[in-house]
């Protein structure tokens, strides 16, 4: 990249999972290369998490996080490396909650959103989330998890986003059906947390 692109280039990864360090090396700057990571839905959730690593210079992290505001983000720049910044080492082990509470047949997805929207006042349940994220990236997050892992309840939800949703195209907003059916998805209806 350092090859074609001029001295004053810095460099951005928009990663959710992959540390900058991992690959800074190979950018031929490492000391201009960072992580700007962008919220789903950014138009309403505009949030900029930034985060260097032990090469990144401080001033072009600073220059980062001034571009950031510029465009009008809420700026969340990180002190240190973390796999999934700050909004996935939240939202990861939440969605994995409740897919855990589906394939286990603890609760159908309705219930499950409309538990945690009720509960938290928050505008999406987890399964509605996973909707908005895509399933396809949640079957990938717990495929790797589960190849690496062997767990059996891993292996279970792999097997169950593949059957249900993968294998039907039901991937989500993107297709216009995953837990939900697209443009007008029920946990949005001013029913939907109605007191029976």
């Amino acid at each position: 990249m350092a090859g074609v692109a001029p001295e004053k280039t810095v460099f951005a990864t928009n990663s959710s999972t992959l540390l900058p360090s991992q690959f800074a090396d190979v950018t031929g700057r490492p000391h201009k290369f960072v992580a700007l990571h962008f919220a789903n839905e950014i138009w309403t959730h505009n949030t900029a998490e930034i985060m260097g690593h032990p090469k990144t210079d401080t001033a072009v992290f600073n220059d980062v996080v001034a571009f950031a505001k510029a465009i009008g983000m809420l700026t969340l720049p990180l002190n240190k490396e973390q796999p999934g910044y700050i909004l996935n080492s939240l939202l990861v082990p939440l969605l994995g909650a409740a897919l855990n509470l589906v394939v286990n047949d603890v609760a159908d997805p309705e219930i499950i959103d409309k538990t945690w929207m009720k509960a938290t006042g928050a505008p999406a349940g987890p399964c509605a989330i996973l909707d908005i994220v895509g399933i396809t990236t949640a079957y990938n997050i717990n495929k790797m998890a589960a190849e690496k892992t062997q767990d059996p309840e891993k292996l279970k939800v792999v097997k169950y986003l593949e059957e249900n949703f993968i294998d039907k195209n039901k991937l989500g907003v993107s297709t216009g059906e995953g837990f939900y059916q697209y443009p007008n998805p029920k946990y949005k209806s001013l029913d939907f947390l109605k007191v029976n």
